[in-house]
């Protein structure tokens, strides 16, 4: 059962939440990196969560059409099958989706999972995320009380950012301020439109300084004490102790300190990106500027095929991401933590 069927995702949660620790979440845009996180993942003995942002579905979808929903489909559909060769569990997400892409993105594959289910298979993705970030709160609320409803009938959990998170990916951007803390109120005020779990599974990424993109330590002011607050805010309100599962977005650069906070105060999931990104792509580079005259065809010469088969600078690449998904789930205490 490579694949999480929707109770097996449940019960990753559940562990992860009570053993405090997290599921490195790894962002993928082609079948290659998605094997890079399934490697990672195997390597490190540690369950772990695949996601697609809109940018990721609509290059996989190819620059043809670039459909998103065609892209993030045949991935998923990959995965199903390539999975079963890991000794792992992971579930599919899909990441950032704004208002302006629901109808379609998740929308549309939401409806899948749907008739999926109805016909008595399991969801094709496992969770998908809202960005209302960018609406007001009163908006953001009602659209993930609609979208939650719709996921609960594919026994699909929703994830929801209820305020921003600082920088840019895929298109979507928001300032670096204060408005980058969510309140105990902002939280409440979930909590009262899309209850505790009663309504539907959620997931939620909360704001306490992050930032998308590429920072040093030190230069982003991350206060995750602040999901501490939420948690018991809200649990005061509704006798529930820590009712919250959250999402760290925008951790490139964060301390292990940092880090270890968040998971102490309930963060299930965090998302890698940009690190995966670069860990990438720089084998890669190393490659090619290494075998110049080898992948080119310099001054009339006919290069070397050996170097320029992308099958060679390929495997140093998913090697070099596997790399960093093993250190993201030592840094996320998720190592060693496999169901079997």
């Amino acid at each position: 059962m490579p694949i999480a069927t929707p109770e097996v995702y449940n019960e990753m949660l559940d562990r992860a939440k009570a053993g405090k620790f997290a599921y490195p979440a790894i962002n993928v845009t082609s079948t290659q990196t998605l094997h890079a996180a399934l490697r990672g993942f195997a390597e490190a003995e540690s369950d772990g969560i695949v996601q697609i942002s809109t940018g990721g579905a609509e290059f996989l979808g190819g620059q043809y059409n670039k459909d998103m929903v065609t892209g993030a489909r045949a991935l998923a559909e990959f995965a199903h099958i390539v999975a079963e060769k890991y000794p792992v569990t992971v579930a599919l997400h899909t990441d950032h989706c704004p208002k302006d892409k629901l109808d379609a993105y998740v929308r549309p594959l939401i409806a899948i999972s749907q008739e999926r289910v109805a016909k008595g298979l399991n969801p094709l993705f496992q969770s998908h995320m809202w960005d209302g970030s960018a609406e007001t709160l009163d908006d953001n609320l009602a659209l993930a009380k609609e979208l939650l409803a719709e996921a609960a009938k594919a026994k699909i959990i929703l994830e929801v950012e209820i305020t921003p998170t600082g920088g840019e990916e895929d298109g979507v951007s928001h300032e670096i301020n204060d408005s980058l803390y969510t309140t105990v109120e902002d939280a409440v005020r979930t909590a009262e439109a899309l209850g505790l779990g009663e309504k539907g599974r959620y997931l939620l990424a909360a704001s306490f300084g992050n930032v998308h993109g590429v920072y040093k330590p030190g230069n982003v002011v991350l206060r995750p004490d602040l999901l501490r607050d939420l948690q018991d805010g809200v649990g005061a309100k509704y006798g529930k102790k820590d009712p919250f599962y959250f999402v760290f977005h925008g951790g490139s650069g964060s301390t292990k300190e940092e880090i270890a906070t968040a998971l102490e105060n309930g963060v299930v999931k965090m998302n890698l990106d940009t690190d995966t990104q670069y860990a990438f792509t720089r084998p890669v580079a190393d490659h090619m500027f290494r075998n110049y005259d080898g992948v080119l065809k310099v001054d009339g010469e006919v290069g070397s095929k050996k170097v320029y088969d992308p099958r060679t600078w390929g495997k140093s690449a998913e090697g070099g991401m596997a790399v960093r998904v093993t250190q993201a789930c030592a840094d996320l205490r998720s190592t060693g933590t496999k169901l079997k």
